[in-house]
């Protein structure tokens, strides 16, 4: 089974092999992943951080041998914390990366980077202000950037920065962590999820102190958190139906 690494800054993931097809998500810097499947203009991948599939374009990705993705397996997670860095080639020319990007293969596309960096497992406490740096980002489903990210891959991302490891999708991230009963309970950096009328579940958001919340809703915003869900501050209306609030770390 052929393996890739992204050497571009953001990759679209998509549903069908083909530029007009849904976002499923986005392959940042770095990121590694098997090929599943290989067609003359596209690959099908399967992301290792979170085993999401999805379609990319062959000219925006780097095959790597098995041993190369074993060695990448086993190093640990570095990743650019700040909102956009630059990565330089052995031509001297400049690649911009978003926050987020994995800098554990810079050896493997003999690239420099000399901005700042993260890894390991960060305190809880951390995470609220990890959040903030993706504050007022435009939504985008599929996104995963400050320049266009969606409810789940805000939460994702933001607990990524910090060295935990949640689901891309948000029905998968609800199964994750530890129910609480009451709000009373939650702590800064708790997941919020929210369904709709059919009891799906749709949404998520970052617990704030003070029964605020975080989330990505026309943009990474914060709005109040009640029992019955969120209060739009600007709008003065609910828009989403709390379902459930879970303890991840």
């Amino acid at each position: 089974m052929p393996y890739g690494i992204a050497n571009l800054s953001i990759v679209p993931l998509r549903i069908e092999p083909s530029d007009i097809s849904e976002l499923v998500s986005q392959v940042l810097y770095g990121d590694v992943f098997k090929v599943i499947e290989k067609r003359k203009k596209w690959s099908k991948v399967r992301l290792d951080f979170d085993r999401c599939e999805g379609w990319i374009d062959n000219n925006q990705y780097l095959e790597i041998s098995e041993v190369d993705y074993s060695a990448l397996m086993g190093c640990p997670q570095k990743l650019s914390s700040d909102l956009i860095e630059f990565v330089q080639d052995n031509d001297d020319q400049l690649l911009t990366i978003p926050l987020g990007s994995s800098l554990t293969g810079l050896s493997f596309l003999n690239h420099l980077f000399d901005g700042n960096s993260i890894e390991g497992l960060q305190p809880k406490s951390n995470l609220i202000e990890t959040a903030f740096l993706y504050r007022n980002a435009p939504y985008l489903w599929g996104g995963k950037t400050p320049f266009g990210i969606d409810a789940s891959g805000f939460t994702q991302m933001v607990y990524k920065l910090n060295g935990y490891r949640l689901s891309r999708n948000v029905e998968q991230q609800a199964k994750q962590g530890e129910a609480l009963s009451f709000i009373e309970e939650s702590e800064p950096g708790d997941l919020a999820f929210f369904d709709n009328s059919e009891g799906q579940i749709v949404h998520v958001g970052i617990m704030m102190p003070d029964n605020y919340i975080i989330h990505a809703h026309g943009k990474v915003r914060i709005d109040r958190l009640d029992h019955s869900g969120i209060y739009n501050i600007d709008t003065k209306i609910h828009t989403h139906k709390l379902r459930v609030i879970k303890k991840i770390i």
